[in-house]
């Protein structure tokens, strides 16, 4: 039998020519390591077909898929990896580090490229990232400061604008493709499922560096269908608090430009503000949706953050928010690019 290299994660992985995940499809698509190419030995149905035999024949199963593998392996070498030169060098990681990449790796090994497998599989990198989120968010170095405000006063934009100044930014609704509220539900694509969120967490705050501010935008425990880990949770609850300010007027503007959809798709949004009837009642519902019809765009925006959203909000410091007092209040003068970069080197001339 061939020696098979290992190694353990964490490791310089910049090192190899790809990172293979072998794991099925649907695996890949619950999380994976950032980069990595998705050649599956098995696909969905094969696995879950191997995995039912194995229970009552474990001869039966591995032969099945040592077929498949063998098939799927051609597959790939014939597409793929048809151009890959003398000197690739692959690293490959499945489940566990088990049959399935170990017997790719042999393959792979008997054409004379230098593969490794990461020892342990994809279960000893998702253990890498939640040890990594919880010390990054636990440690004492930590300079998170948090920017809070009402709906539509574009917290988000100003993260953006701090970080083209040159300042460190946690977008987390970026990262669960969420805006965080009822509405804010991307039109175009999904969500992360939680541990490709938390990968995409991980990922992100690897590159920050501790002896600096991170600015991360204020949010409510779950973003969508995803949470904050614990240790993040925590952080933001003792981080500094920064209020952002913007005139209704702009707001109005802001949100607008922000949720184009529903001006194209005004079903979709009669339909989503049938969930506010259990808050706000059929009377002031059944108004929002007449401004709706009408196309009354600015009047419904004004009137849903008033009567809506401006209620949910809970102050830094009221006994049911996570958050701590308002440690300095900034105002946004419009809803213009060049106003949020003004307000972004203010922020940052202060925070040092």
């Amino acid at each position: 039998m061939q020696h098979l290299e290992t190694i353990t994660f964490p490791h310089d992985i910049s090192e190899f020519s790809d990172i293979i995940d072998v794991r099925s499809p649907e695996e890949y698509e619950l999380d994976h390591i950032p980069g990595s190419i998705n050649l599956p030995v098995l696909d969905d149905l094969e696995r879950k077909e191997v995995g039912t035999i194995y229970k009552d024949n474990p001869f039966e199963a591995r032969r099945l898929g040592a077929g498949y593998v063998s098939a799927n392996a051609a597959k790939h070498l014939q597409t793929i990896l048809a151009d890959k030169p003398p000197e690739y060098r692959p690293l490959l990681y499945c489940w566990r580090g088990g049959m399935r990449s170990r017997s790719f790796t042999m393959i792979l090994k008997s054409i004379g490229w230098k593969a490794h497998l990461i020892r342990g599989g994809y279960r000893t990198f998702r253990q890498h990232v939640v040890a990594e989120i919880d010390e990054f968010f636990n440690s004492e170095s930590l300079n998170l400061q948090v920017l809070s405000g009402l709906t539509g006063v574009g917290k988000t934009r100003l993260l953006k604008a701090i970080e083209a100044e040159g300042g460190q930014i946690i977008d987390l609704e970026g990262l669960a493709n969420h805006k965080g509220s009822l509405l804010g539900e991307s039109p175009t694509s999904g969500q992360p499922l939680q541990k490709k969120f938390e990968t995409l967490l991980w990922h992100h705050t690897s590159q920050l560096d501790l002896n600096k501010p991170i600015f991360i935008e204020a949010e409510s425990n779950r973003i969508g269908n995803v949470h904050c880990p614990p240790a993040l949770w925590k952080a933001l609850n003792g981080a500094r608090v920064v209020n952002v300010n913007l005139p209704t007027k702009e707001r109005i503007k802001l949100l607008r430009e922000d949720y184009p959809h529903f001006q194209d798709s005004p079903d979709e949004l009669r339909k989503l503000l049938e969930v506010l009837v259990r808050l706000r009642g059929n009377e002031t519902v059944d108004q929002w949706k007449a401004q709706v019809d009408a196309r009354e765009w600015d009047a419904f925006v004004e009137s849903i953050l008033i009567n809506h959203y401006d209620l949910c909000y809970r102050k830094p410091g009221h006994e049911k928010s996570n958050y701590q007092e308002v440690t300095a209040n900034i105002e946004v003068k419009d809803a213009s690019p060049s106003s949020y970069r003004e307000t972004a080197k203010q922020i940052l001339s202060s925070s040092y």
